[in-house]
This record gives structure tokens, C-alpha cells and sequence, in this order.
């Protein structure tokens, strides 16, 4: 019996590489291709795999093979390097990303990859003898797609608006990744939203330091997942048929009840369980977190997919305990020295304030940098105004409810009868009313996979497919950002404006041109 073959895309990063170990470990079923950049870094990283499949290492570009095991020297944004790839596929994984906050310093590179690199990867599956109907392609989206949920909407869901948010242009081209996937002919795709991935590895933990820390809010929602558990989940739709109802859905990939909570408590297990220090108040000043702006929330159905692909292992307590683990012994001694001895640990505080002072100032990614230099885009995304950040409190006082509200609450409203298990064009016409538009199409057979025709609140007419639209959230290709012009859109959309009033005042009146991202263009090289 012949083997299937699974082309695994962007096997090198943090959830890809734990996919490709989970596949490795299946090889005795499954042919394995994988498509990764010839750097040095990735040389080394898979050089072990081609010793133990028995290829010979080849510097540069190219395509080595041997007992089901093929790698093809490349890049996403080729298409023929993609096409060398897809060749005799049975299943198609892309965890591939150029993530944030990479993405923000070089925003064409996201798009290539991000964008161009998943409409190489639909075009390559639909160029195949059968591909459409036969080819299964799991694609990774994000949460950042629908932006910040801040609390009193933290609960979220599949079908709720897409809201990149300002400035986040990793999220602008996942979505229009995502869109391309969504919108294909592929008979067999699924979108999994991931949230924030957890890494297991402790030095690529701890190397999680940037500005952009600060960019998120304190009492932001998040549901993570571990790193393993996002790679296992991700290869375990290899035990899915076609027959499921499983695919053509896009679904949130989070790590349940067991792996939420709030950033600040993200913040004080980090600085001190695993560190040793007195918390996140001994190391950051309040304000150089930002009010608004970021994403993560809350997964109201995250347990939908787990129920497919059966991925929920990890607590907090487990990625910790792992975390530890794995650090090297010499932090491990720091900790220890930390937690037990108080000179020390007031030491290692100094530095810590000193180096993460220095990230939010002397970066042009930084929140204090922004107010520093009167950025004033900036500001109002993130703060709304001067007067709002300067009036931000210390540690202690008048601290934002780290409580959220139960499950269920506040849910949004998607314009439509959920209920019904068949639609009809009165439910299309009602819910493109619901998001401002309009439903143009004059007869539908209830068919959710048909192109239609609609039109949008500022008179931009596109087509879509109304499970892309009702299902998965999407709406006019034209308005999605960039620019962001939210305020406007809020005033027109219904729909839109469900998760823009929780923490923007009506007032507002804010345009932010595609170029504002161009500000910190480049900056983790000053």
C-alpha cells in the first residue's frame, strides 16, 4: 500500500518545527516534503533529519530526496519552488508566518509571505490533476485577525468581525491569506486561528524581548497554547476523512480553560515563578503598557476543534513546569540565587528595569518613545490621547478588573438566525443589511459555497462566498485595512461596531493611512 504524501510549510518555526517532529514520528505512514528557506540556520536545524533519511548535504537552493523524506531549498514566495513542493500531495500543512514583530519592521516581507506565499500555495493546489477535490490543506490564521477584545467583549468567537488591529500589519496580510484559502475552490480546507504559541524551548522563550511587549493591555484576555500542543493538534487532522464536516470551516485554536489568562498574570509568572523576581510591578513602570489596541481574547469555542483534533494537554502549570526544565543551568543558578537571596534579586531588578526602560525609550516601537517624541498616530491607537496616558496611575491603584466576565457574556451578533440549519437569501440580504451592505444577488439555492455579488456601506461592490461571510467574518476586501479608518466604519456597520464602541468613544475621529506603519520600518536594526 502506497504511503500519502504530506507537504509541511514553514516547518522551521515555533509551531511548525513541533508539527514536523509530531509528522517525523508518523513516517512510517506518511511521505514528507517540506519547503524551507536554505539558511544556516535551517541547514543545521534539519541536517540530523537528512542523515537519518539518508541524503547527502547540499549547500544552497535545491531539492534533496530519500526514503520519504524530501526537501525542497526555497522560498514560499516562488511559485515554482512551492509548485516542486505540492507535486503528488495528498494533504497540504502551512504553519509558514512572518510574524509580529518582524512583520511590523518589514511589512513587504510580510505580505510576501503571509499574503503572496499562501495564494502561491492555493494556486499550486489548484493547478494539480484534481487537487481541488482531492488535495487537503489545513491553513494556520491568527487571533490577531480580530484584533483587540478587551473586556467586556474578551469572549470571542469564529464569525465575528475582523478587525486587524491599527498598525498590525501581520494581521492585515493573515487575513488576506486566509481570504485567499476561504474564497479557493479547494473542496477540502480548514483555517485554524492560532493564538499566542507558548514555546516549550526556553532560550527561544526568553528571547521573547522586544518593545512590542508593551504594545499589549494589562487585562487582556488570552487563551494560549503550548508550542507542542499547537504542533500535535496541527497533525492530527491527518486522521480526518473527507467525508467530515470537520472541513471548509475556520476555527480557533486555543489551549482551553486550563491555558487563559490575563496578560498581567502572564506577566507575574514570568518575572516571578520562572524568573524569581518580585513581579512584573519591580521591573516596568504601569504606563508603558499600552490601554487599547493589540488582540488576544478569550476562545468561546476553541473546544469545537479540540473535539476534531483532540490537542488539549497542556496547562499553565505544564508549560511552566516544561519551561523550567529546559532553562540552562546557569539562569537556573540566577533563579535559585533570586528567589532565596534578596540583595541579588534587587541586582537583577536594576538590570531588568534598566534594559526593558531602555526598550520602551530608545525604541521607535516603544510606547515611551511614542510619547517621548509625540507620535501622535501612535498615541491615539494605543492610549487615545496625551491626556489618557498621563493619567495613567501607578502599580496598585485604580487597576484594571483582572476578573472577566463568565462565558457567554456579551456575545456579538452576527446578523442572522444561527439557529437554522439552512439559510435563504432574506438571511443573506438581513446580514449584509447588519454589516451596512447590501446582498445584490437576485436568487440563491442556499448553496453557502456560491460566489454572490454584495456591496459594502461606502458603495465598494466584491464577491464572496457567504460562508466566507457569515461564517468566518470576513466583508469588502476593499475596506480592509490598510489605512484603518474604524471610526468611520463603526458609524455605517452595525456588525463593526460591536467591537469598536467597548473601548473607543463615539467622538473619535481618526484616519490612519496605509504608509503610518512606515514609522518603525527597520527599527530593531537602530
Amino acid at each position: 500500500m502506497s504511503k500519502e504524501r504530506v507537504v509541511l510549510f514553514g516547518a522551521s518555526g515555533t509551531m511548525g518545527y513541533e508539527a514536523f517532529k509530531e509528522l517525523w514520528r508518523r513516517r512510517v505512514r506518511y511521505d514528507i516534503v517540506i519547503l524551507v528557506r536554505p539558511s544556516e540556520k535551517n541547514k543545521k536545524l534539519f541536517s540530523k533529519y537528512e542523515e537519518r533519511a539518508g541524503i547527502s548535504h547540499t549547500p544552497g537552493k535545491g531539492i534533496v530526496e530519500n526514503n520519504g523524506f524530501k526537501i525542497v531549498w526555497g522560498d514560499a514566495t516562488s511559485y515554482e519552488d512551492v509548485e516542486n513542493a505540492i507535486q503528488g500531495a495528498d494533504w497540504v500543512f502551512d504553519a509558514m508566518a512572518f510574524i509580529s514583530p518582524q512583520a511590523d519592521y518589514y511589512p513587504d516581507m510580510a505580505k510576501a509571505v503571509n499574503t503572496d506565499g499562501i495564494i502561491n500555495i492555493v494556486r499550486a493546489i489548484e493547478a494539480q490533476p484534481s487537487g481541488k477535490e482531492h488535495i487537503r490543506l489545513i491553513y494556520t490564521g491568527t487571533v490577531a485577525e480580530t484584533g483587540d477584545r478587551l473586556q467586556t467583549i474578551q469572549w470571542g468567537r469564529v464569525g465575528d468581525p475582523l478587525k486587524p488591529s491599527i498598525f498590525d500589519y501581520y494581521a492585515v496580510t493573515k487575513i488576506a491569506g486566509e481570504r485567499a484559502v476561504v474564497d479557493s475552490e479547494i473542496k477540502h480546507w480548514v483555517s485554524l486561528r492560532m493564538t499566542y504559541i507558548m514555546p516549550v524551548d526556553a532560550k527561544e522563550y526568553l528571547g521573547l524581548v522586544d518593545p512590542i511587549m508593551f504594545h499589549q493591555p494589562l487585562d487582556s484576555c488570552m487563551e494560549n497554547i503550548s508550542s507542542r500542543d499547537a504542533g500535535y493538534g496541527m497533525i492530527n487532522a491527518l486522521d480526518i476523512g473527507y467525508d467530515s464536516d470537520f472541513w471548509r470551516r475556520a476555527y480557533n485554536m486555543g489551549g482551553g480553560p486550563e491555558m487563559r489568562c490575563t496578560f498581567y498574570e502572564n506577566m507575574k509568572f514570568s518575572y516571578h515563578d520562572i524568573m524569581g523576581m518580585s513581579g512584573v510591578e519591580a521591573c516596568c513602570e504601569r504606563n508603558w503598557f499600552a490601554l487599547r489596541n493589540f488582540h488576544m481574547q478569550y476562545y468561546e469555542d476553541s473546544h469545537i476543534l479540540n473535539e476534531y483534533l483532540y490537542y488539549w494537554r497542556d496547562s499553565l502549570e505544564d508549560w511552566k513546569d516544561a519551561i523550567v526544565e529546559d532553562m540552562p543551568w546557569y539562569f537556573s543558578l540566577l533563579t535559585f540565587m533570586c528567589k532565596n537571596f534578596t540583595p541579588v534579586r534587587r541586582l537583577v531588578e536594576k538590570a531588568t528595569y534598566k534594559k526593558l526602560k531602555d526598550l520602551a525609550e530608545s525604541s521607535r516601537n516603544g510606547t515611551l518613545h511614542w510619547y517621548n517624541h509625540r507620535n501622535d498616530m501612535r498615541i491615539s491607537a494605543f492610549y487615545k490621547d496625551y491626556k489618557t496616558y498621563e493619567s495613567i496611575p501607578g502599580w496598585g491603584v485604580d487597576m484594571p478588573e483582572m476578573k472577566p466576565l463568565p462565558q457567554g457574556t456579551n456575545r456579538l451578533d452576527h446578523g442572522y438566525d444561527e439557529t437554522k440549519a439552512k439559510l435563504d437569501l432574506d438571511d443573506l440580504k438581513g446580514a449584509a443589511k447588519f454589516r451596512g451592505g447590501k446582498c445584490l444577488a437576485q436568487k440563491w439555492n442556499g448553496d453557502m459555497f456560491e460566489t454572490l455579488e454584495w456591496e459594502c456601506a461606502f458603495g465598494h461592490r466584491f464577491t464572496g462566498k457567504p460562508n466566507s461571510i457569515l461564517k468566518t467574518g470576513h466583508w469588502c476586501p476593499e475596506c480592509v485595512s490598510p489605512p484603518w479608518n474604524y471610526d468611520e466604519e463603526a458609524k455605517k456597520n452595525p456588525f463593526f461596531a460591536q467591537v469598536w464602541y467597548p473601548n473607543h468613544d463615539r467622538d473619535e475621529d481618526n484616519i490612519y493611512p496605509a504608509d503610518c506603519v512606515q514609522d518603525i520600518a527597520g527599527a530593531d536594526k537602530d
